[in-house]
């Protein structure tokens, strides 16, 4: 098939690389003239596992093509995927400028039937929006729109796609709905069609409850510290009941990146604007906060002032096999050590150019790799579980150190382990 991406980013790109993969004809389409001439050239501006390789070679085999211009695209395509970015307004509800302005721009391009998708995260009733607004600059326009929530996860997007738990869309007629399922087709995955509302509504629904599982089990890591008992071990036996599932159930700094703290914002003020308060999500937000505070405020326990104190901090990006540094718990927890006078040295596997340029990048010590971090540190915090934070040789980090501070913000290494080393562990509720 014929398909059009608007919008080149995270979701965009990795989208329209996978279509190509499975052998549709892909055009993506940005507003930034510099992303499209990276990506002709078979490159691509972040770290995906797998995304280079497939952006490259079906750009060699004519498969996945690039523009600036919208027409162009949806000219193209049979089915036009929007995915722009939606980010949040000051209040927490969800800025849709970039939707609409996409969708004014596809109303006068539509010169034949167009299946038009909402891939973008928005907010029950966007459907109609986008509806609205073609109508109303092409009213002899002939298209239908549909919504297409993604599920992607960075650092496994590209297995998330090609081998997906379940496609969801909802379409309120059979024309789209023939053709998403003819579009989707390659992709053998349990396929739930619904209505436009109830697609749109399960994203964010989605999202929210997988946030309200991380402050659950970091609300019982706090009362495992209390009582001396083990998180991991907690989690470990709830999990075993299916009902529950042991994914999601990992203590540590909380939720961050571009979607948990998004979405849940955006369905507390999707709720709110409809009259159905979600106080629980209220409170998960107040939990998530509440873990980093709890985790700093031990930290300080330990070195009483963190003023002139050397810090080093392994990992920067808000989860491993990612480069994004956007709301990352990480670099919250940075900043507010900084803001107390502490010398901050950090290191990240992929995030390094990404830390350079944000504001807090030239206030601390960037390292060339973690042992050079935690050289002469007075305490080493673990912010991101990077894999390979967890094969180094921790003898010679510890020798290396001022003091043997060790606190794991993911619970990523074993804490008796840790102190056979000589370290004083701190661990997310894991007793003592």
């Amino acid at each position: 098939m014929k398909l059009t991406i608007i919008g080149s980013g995270y979701v965009g790109l990795t989208t329209g690389a996978c279509f190509a993969e499975v052998g549709h004809e892909v055009k993506c389409v940005d507003n930034d003239a510099e992303k499209i001439k990276t990506l002709l050239r078979g490159e691509i501006p972040i770290y995906e596992p797998g995304l280079a390789d497939l952006v490259k070679q079906n750009v060699a085999a004519g498969r996945l093509t690039f523009t600036t211009s919208t027409p162009e695209g949806v000219e193209h395509g049979d089915v036009v995927f929007i995915a722009v970015p939606t980010p949040p307004n000051p209040d927490g509800s969800v800025d849709l400028k970039y939707i609409e302005k996409v969708a004014r721009e596809i109303a006068p391009a539509i010169n034949s039937y167009k299946v038009i998708v909402d891939k973008s995260t928005v907010p029950v009733k966007t459907g109609e929006k986008v509806t609205e607004t073609i109508q109303r600059y092409a009213p002899e326009a002939e298209f239908d729109v549909v919504s297409n929530p993604e599920f992607l996860r960075e650092g496994s997007a590209v297995a998330d796609l090609m081998k997906p738990d379940r496609i969801v869309f909802g379409s309120n007629s059979d024309r789209a709905s023939a053709l998403m399922k003819k579009v989707y087709e390659p992709f053998v995955a349990p396929l739930l069609v619904t209505d436009i509302n109830s697609a749109e509504l399960i994203k964010h629904a989605a999202n929210s409850f997988l946030a309200l599982k991380i402050s659950y089990i970091n609300a019982i890591s706090a009362i495992c510290e209390a009582s001396n008992a083990d998180v991991e071990l907690v989690a470990e036996g709830i999990g075993m009941d299916s009902r529950i599932g042991r994914s999601f159930l990992n203590a540590g700094l909380g939720y961050g990146g571009s979607c948990f703290p998004k979405d849940l914002a955006a369905f507390i003020a999707i709720s709110d604007q409809l009259g159905v308060p979600f106080d629980l999500l209220k409170e998960v937000q107040k939990i998530n906060q509440r873990q980093l505070e709890r985790f700093v405020d031990r930290i300080r326990e330990s070195l009483w002032v963190l003023d002139e104190k050397k810090i080093a901090v392994w990992g920067l990006a808000f989860k491993p096999n990612t480069d994004d540094l956007r709301c990352s718990v990480a670099i919250e927890l940075v900043e507010k050590l900084v803001a107390e006078g502490a010398r901050v040295t950090a290191y990240d596997p992929k995030g390094m150019e990404r830390m350079r340029d944000l504001p807090i990048g030239s206030q601390i010590e960037l390292a060339e790799s973690p042992e050079a971090a935690a050289r002469g540190a007075e305490a080493l915090v673990i912010a991101t579980e990077w894999p390979e934070f967890s094969h180094l040789d921790f003898p010679a980090v510890k020798e290396s150190m001022q003091s043997p501070l060790l606190f794991d913000g993911r619970n990523l290494l074993d804490p008796e382990t840790m102190r056979k080393y000589g370290f004083e562990y701190h661990g997310i509720g894991r007793g003592v």
